[in-house]
């Protein structure tokens, strides 16, 4: 089950550099309300890990980042 995002993260991701990958990923994803599990399980994170990366705490590795790249261009085609 899906509570949506706290008004916490959306505030600090507004914040947040938006030059960093997991930032944009976390703009979008809450644009969408795609919810922060979903994006966990397809990216093979942790729910904690993407929580990082959305509030710019943390920056996706280069392992991650093809994945996310093709997942935000799977997003923003479903806008």
């Amino acid at each position: 089950m899906s509570y949506g995002y706290s008004q916490r993260l959306v505030y600090a991701n507004k914040k947040a550099d938006a030059k960093s990958l997991g930032v944009a990923l976390g703009r979008l994803c809450i644009d969408l309300e795609i919810p922060v599990g979903t994006v966990a399980n397809r990216l093979g994170v942790s729910r904690a890990t993407v929580y990082n990366w959305f509030w710019g705490i943390t920056n996706p590795t280069q392992a991650k980042v093809a994945d996310i790249s093709k997942m935000m261009q799977s997003l923003k085609n479903r806008k």
